[in-house]
């Protein structure tokens, strides 16, 4: 292990870069601790939200710690984002991956030899070369900062194999560095593993907790798909927005509607050619292109603050992957809207796709089970944001955040009892071997081939919901699995079984009280006209710079910079966000800007 930092004014110094490459005067209230830890030489595993800071957390101890901090990530273009975001802060920073040509490589191997860079970001799969190993062998490594650990454990959302060769690679190093690991998503299994499989030592844990106070959250049932989007983008032409599909078909279906409809959208997946795919993705960053129509193989990794609205058209496969794509609205800690519209075929898309993807029987059981709890999330009537919450081992009592489509709404409680006793009783009746539809379907009395095949039409709970449609009776048994009443088997097939409390209320011992919402309205951010003007200068100094416009400044910078209206150069380092490079490079003009 690399020797800490020792003086007690090492947090002082990091404050000092802070504010001189970053422009902050202090840290976050969660990345402080894992920042002390870093320097005190402690392995650490953080835990932290889309949007909390988590690059700063490794990138300030690397400036401090004596020698090179490897960053190990899988996002080709997150790589380039973070060095050149770095490397206009005046950071020595560097990435070596498949992008580069053979020449460039060569060219930054030797710079990485000579310990020209303080940062060097790399792809998993560079820890196999020989030649990249060598390299390393000849510098001094003070840290190994592993970003999307998730990726190493089998049981997270995006498990990569290639993560499986970091352990072998530092175990091989000829002197074992710090080693810290970050991710936006992992439940508790998943943080055993990552602590297991890197060999942490005695590390020090940190869950900031998953809460993004300024999202808004809204789970849309019903819509007709396409009018939304069409609408809302109308609705919203100055913001930029991502729009997620699940299938590269779908992806193409939504963006040729939306052009036909004259609206400014691109378009990414894995079909596409590589220069068609870096295009529009260099559009939407530069501002060109305000809204990305993307399977969830964009985003991965681009470092874009200023998204406004993450809206999901098909339903994602997990609790996790939902939530690291929608997280990718509001970064720059503004207010952000993430919108999921729900229909039930859905759910018989991603069980393909599963099916699909998944060989092994023992994970392919464990991935139905994650679908199924991202189908809960869908029709739960309670606070969306606590349902999310407690799914990462988070307690929260709060039982209303204000700030999600089911809090907003204005809902009532009612005494779904009786409703609830007669699916009990009709899931009893069916001996519990059987999947959501067909109980729907002998509730309804149908006179499906199936229903009369078992017999179910001489039930007594045959037909009892029989002035109801098969929608209204399916939402009301997935409300009653999603608040817990009812489970259903981890299955491609899953069956609804009943759980201790259903016969409590089949007894009468317990009341089913649920709330039903009214109405929803979604919540617009409002925008001023001074910050307005701000956006349209941070976008001509983009295009001459050639840099997309978050890289000059942030929209909680520009927010800042309308609230404390500085009238000097001296009063524009008050404003978050301007550190002193960017203070040279852009401060007069937005001064003029704002005297304007």
């Amino acid at each position: 292990m690399l020797e800490s930092i020792a003086p007690e004014d090492a947090l002082l110094k990091a404050l000092e870069l802070l504010r001189r490459y970053f422009g902050y005067k202090t840290f976050r209230p969660a990345q402080e601790p894992i920042i002390r830890g870093l320097l005190a030489g402690q392995d650490t595993l953080a835990i932290m939200p889309t949007g909390a800071g988590k690059s700063i957390c490794f990138q300030i101890p690397a400036l401090l710690l004596p020698g090179i901090t490897l960053v190990i990530s899988p996002l080709i273009s997150l790589m380039k984002d973070q060095v050149d975001a770095l490397t206009e802060q005046g950071v020595p920073a560097t990435f070596i991956n498949s992008s580069l040509s053979l020449g460039e490589t060569d060219a930054r191997l030797a710079a990485i030899a000579q310990s020209q860079y303080r940062i060097v970001y790399v792809a998993p799969e560079r820890l196999e070369t020989s030649y990249f190993q060598q390299i390393l062998n000849r510098v001094r490594i003070a840290m190994i900062a592993i970003d999307e650990a998730h990726c190493l454990s089998q049981w997270g959302h995006d498990f990569r194999p290639s993560y499986r060769q970091i352990a072998p690679f530092i175990n091989a190093l000829p002197e074992r560095p710090l080693i810290s690991a970050f991710t936006a998503t992992a439940t508790p299994a998943v943080r055993d593993d990552i602590i297991r499989l890197l060999g942490l030592s005695h590390p020090a844990i940190h869950v900031s907790g998953f809460d993004r106070p300024n999202l808004f959250f809204d789970v849309r049932r019903g819509e007709n798909k396409d009018k939304f989007i069409e609408q809302y983008l109308q609705n919203h032409p100055d913001d930029s927005g991502i729009i997620y599909a699940a299938t590269r078909k779908k992806v193409d279906a939504i963006y040729d509607r939306l052009q036909k409809k004259k609206l400014p959208v691109g378009r990414y997946h894995a079909g596409l050619s590589d220069a068609e795919r870096q295009e529009m993705q260099e559009d939407f960053l530069y501002d060109r292109l305000p809204v990305m129509i993307a399977t969830n193989a964009f985003g991965m990794g681009i470092d874009k603050s200023n998204v406004r609205y993450v809206i999901h058209y098909n339903m994602p496969k997990n609790i996790e992957a939902y939530y690291q794509e929608a997280g990718r609205a509001g970064r720059d800690g503004e207010p952000g809207t993430c919108i999921l519209l729900y229909s039930p075929q859905d759910t018989q898309t991603q069980k393909y796709l599963i099916d699909l993807s998944i060989q092994d029987e023992t994970r392919k059981a464990h991935e139905f089970g994650r679908l199924q709890k991202m189908v809960d999330y869908c029709h739960t009537p309670h606070c969306l944001r606590q349902f999310m919450i407690q799914y990462f081992g988070e307690l929260d009592t709060q039982d209303n955040c204000a700030n999600c489509g089911n809090c907003r709404t204005d809902n009532e409680l009612v005494d779904l009892t009786v409703d609830a006793q007669k699916v009990f009783s009709c899931i009893y009746r069916m001996h519990e071997h059987f999947g959501l539809g067909l109980v729907a379907q002998v509730l309804g009395g149908s006179n499906n081939q199936n229903v009369r095949k078992y017999g179910f039409e001489q039930l007594s709970t045959y037909g009892l919901f029989k002035d109801r449609s098969q929608p209204e009776i399916k939402l009301l048994i997935q409300r009653l699995v999603a608040t817990d009443y009812l489970a259903l088997t981890e299955s491609e097939y899953p069956v609804l079984t009943l759980l201790p409390v259903s016969y409590a209320v089949l007894k009468g011992r317990q009341s089913v009280l649920l709330p039903v919402p009214k109405a929803k309205q979604q919540h617009v951010p409002a925008s001023a006209d001074r910050f307005d003007q701000l956006r349209t200068l941070r976008k001509k100094l983009a295009a001459r710079d050639h840099v997309p416009p978050y890289m000059v400044f942030s929209d909680a910078t520009l927010h800042d910079m309308c609230e404390v209206n500085p009238a000097t150069l001296e009063e524009m380092r008050e404003v978050k966000g301007v550190g002193e490079m960017k203070l040279k490079k852009y401060g007069q003009d937005f001064l003029t800007c704002l005297k304007a």
